[in-house]
C-alpha cells in the first residue's frame, strides 16, 4: 500500500491485485465563440413603454439628493431618441431601443450609479466607467464630488448609439 499512484491509476489491494483504469476525463473548456467575435446575442427586456408610470414612481423613493441625480441622467438617456423606451427591470429604471436596454440608474445608500449593458465595449479616454464584468460597466456618482458631466453624456449617447448599431446588425445577420 506504500506505493505511489498516478492520477489515472489507483492500486487496488490483494487479493485482487489489479490495477484499474480510470477513464480520461476531457480538459475542454467551452467556449463563447459568438462573445469573442462580436457579442451577437442582444440582452433583451420586454415589456417596454414610451413613458412607464413605475420610473416615475421610483424617483419619488429615497434621499432627494440621490434621485434628484439619478433623474438627471435618466431624464438624458429618455432623450437619447423617439424610439427609447423604459421600464423597470431588476428594481431599477432601464432604458431601451425597441427591447434591447442600453443604459440604467440606480441609487443606493450615498451614490448613484448611471450605468451601461455594452459599457465595456464602450471607449472611455476619462477612466470613468467602472466594473469587471463581461459586458456591463457603471459610472458612481457621489453627491458634492465632481466629475467630467460632459464625458458622461458622450457615454450615453454612444451607448444609445451602440444598441442601435447592435440591432441593426442582429436584423442583418437574420435576414442572411
Amino acid at each position: 500500500m506504500g506505493l505511489s499512484t498516478f492520477a489515472c491509476r489507483q492500486r487496488i489491494p490483494a487479493p485482487l491485485n489489479l490495477i484499474v483504469m480510470r477513464r480520461h476525463r476531457s480538459r475542454r473548456v467551452s467556449l463563447d465563440l459568438r462573445g469573442l467575435i462580436g457579442m451577437r446575442d442582444i440582452f433583451r427586456v420586454p415589456g417596454g413603454s414610451k413613458r412607464d408610470p413605475a420610473v416615475d414612481v421610483w424617483f419619488t423613493d429615497g434621499p432627494i439628493e440621490l434621485q434628484s441625480i439619478a433623474q438627471q441622467w435618466f431624464v438624458q438617456m429618455r432623450q437619447c431618441g423617439d424610439d427609447v423606451r423604459e421600464l423597470m427591470h431588476d428594481g431599477c429604471p432601464v432604458a431601451c431601443v425597441e427591447d434591447a436596454p442600453f443604459g440604467y440608474v440606480n441609487s443606493f445608500k450615498t451614490h448613484v450609479n448611471v450605468g451601461f449593458f455594452y459599457g465595456a465595449l464602450l471607449e472611455d479616454p476619462a477612466g470613468l466607467l467602472e466594473g469587471s464584468g463581461k459586458r456591463m460597466r457603471h459610472v458612481k456618482l457621489n453627491p458634492g464630488r465632481e466629475f467630467n458631466a460632459a464625458v458622461l453624456s458622450d457615454l450615453i449617447d454612444a451607448a444609445y448609439l451602440d444598441i442601435k448599431m447592435r440591432l441593426g446588425a442582429d436584423r442583418t445577420s437574420r435576414a442572411m
